[in-house]
């Protein structure tokens, strides 16, 4: 199962690193509209568009390491801080996701909530990056 592991390694840095450009998308839809007041049309259309099939690979990327751990060592929870990690970032995701659909233009309370749960994301992902790479070395 080594190689299965390391294809789900890969395929989870592919989308941590996506995620880092949502945010970085977020981020200059946020600048934007607090610097200058200007919309910026195209960079909100891309990142409504993309959220919801990151949030779902993000998903699919989690679920795949406990089958995995199961298949390869028995049981679910091989690598118990690896799934903790990936479980708060699960949670998070869905949490992210339904934030993101109750932000409505006079709201700012929901677009703070919607960065936060962004921020925490991609903290966690960091983190979880390096204690998958201790799984795997």
């Amino acid at each position: 199962m080594g190689s299965l592991e390391l294809v789900h390694g890969t395929y989870n840095s592919l989308v941590a690193f996506l995620f880092f450009y949502q945010g970085w998308l977020g981020w200059q839809i946020r600048r934007g509209r607090k610097s200058d007041g200007v919309l910026q049309i195209n960079l909100i259309k891309r990142h409504r568009k993309f959220g919801p099939k990151l949030v779902l690979a993000g998903l699919v990327g989690f679920f795949s390491g406990p089958t995995l751990a199961y298949f390869d060592h028995g049981r679910i929870a091989a690598f118990p801080l690896h799934l903790a990690i990936g479980s708060v970032i699960g949670l998070l995701l869905i949490s992210t996701f339904a934030v993101s659909k109750k932000i409505r233009f006079s709201q700012p309370d929901w677009r703070m909530t919607h960065f936060l749960l962004g921020l925490l994301i991609l903290c966690l992902y960091l983190v979880q990056i390096f204690v998958g790479l201790g799984v795997l070395l």
